[in-house]
């Protein structure tokens, strides 16, 4: 059901089991006991950087499948994104897969995209079981958006880290302990910023315009939430959301935590402002945030993904780098 300008209310989507596989500096933070599996080096094993996403991906999937006792011909739909142009990660692993699918891309909020539509698939009962997967990976990342970690470049310390992870979890109609209650679809917010190796502060106006319209949408404030987590501002990001907030006389410091600052730890670790990627948020949410859930340390947490909508043409050409930010709710039943 839609309310107001930007917003839906879910009455039958749960979380069920997921899986979060990362790689090895994901494994050495702060939240390494957490995760199902880790690689011990970036190849994975595999020729290529993307063959390595591919790999972190295809096991993310199967061990979603395995901890819900569910083969691949029981979903209904799997929704995928990815940080790689034509998100060719989630495309071509799914040839080996016979289950319809959707790519979803809005850069590092695509996790809570994909929970937006697949909840919405749900709510319209045109299907049960969805499986919603995400994955980013440092190299193939820095590849793209900078330069190769080959050339070893130099970075500013307002640049991210790109987590290198593949989380995929299953929803559906089936009650839980965790479900999906609400839902604000974000918009494309320019901050005219330029600098891709400053995402976090250029994606801080799209977070708060999101936030500041679920409050608006739901008729709530930052006091009806346990925590409000967003990803992946990290640590400037952060500090300029607080400081957007503050302005309207909304202290909502308190209250929130960022993925990018949860999987480091950025005192011992070369990160630099912190983690990024696809991978980020949901790695910290179906880990750190879903065990406080759980233990019922936190009963009703708002999700915001933010995304830098870029690819490297555009930078090349001089133009201003927009953003998007997504929520979803999760509430403990």
């Amino acid at each position: 059901m839609r309310v107001g300008k930007q917003s839906l209310i879910f009455d039958n989507v749960y979380i069920q089991k997921s899986s979060v596989i990362v790689g090895p500096r994901e494994f050495a933070g702060p939240l390494g006991g957490l995760f199902d599996f880790h690689y011990d080096n970036l190849n994975c094993g595999e020729k290529s950087w993307e063959q390595a996403e591919m790999a972190m991906y295809k096991k993310a999937i199967n061990t979603c499948l395995n901890k819900n006792d569910k083969e691949i011909k029981d979903i209904d739909c799997v929704i995928s994104g990815d940080l790689n142009n034509q998100i060719i990660i989630g495309n071509y692993v799914m040839r080996d897969y016979d289950v319809p699918y959707l790519g979803v891309f809005n850069a590092c909020s695509s996790s809570v995209e994909g929970l937006i539509v697949g909840g919405n698939i749900i709510e319209a009962k045109n299907g049960k079981d969805i499986i919603v997967s995400i994955s980013s990976h440092y190299a193939t990342a820095e590849r793209q958006y900078r330069s190769p970690t080959e050339y070893g470049g130099q970075k500013p310390e307002t640049a991210t880290s790109t987590v290198s992870s593949a989380v995929a979890t299953l929803i559906s109609d089936k009650p839980s302990e965790i479900k999906i209650t609400k839902a604000t679809v974000g918009r494309v917010i320019d901050a005219k910023l330029t600098d891709a190796l400053d995402m976090g502060r250029l994606m801080a106006p799209a977070a708060f315009h999101t936030i500041k319209q679920h409050f608006i949408d739901f008729n709530v404030d930052e006091d009806d939430y346990d925590l409000i987590i967003t990803g992946d501002l990290s640590h400037y990001g952060t500090e300029l959301l607080i400081n957007i907030f503050k302005e309207y006389e909304i202290d909502i410091s308190k209250k929130h935590m960022d993925g990018g600052l949860l999987i480091y730890d950025r005192d011992n670790q070369d990160v630099f402002a912190g983690g990024s990627g696809c991978g980020c948020l949901p790695s910290v949410v179906y880990t750190y945030v879903e065990k406080q859930m759980l233990e019922n340390n936190l009963k009703k947490v708002l999700v915001v993904g933010t995304g830098a909508l870029l690819n490297p043409i555009i930078i090349a050409q001089k133009e201003t780098i927009p953003a998007i930010a997504h929520a979803v709710v999760l509430e403990r039943v």
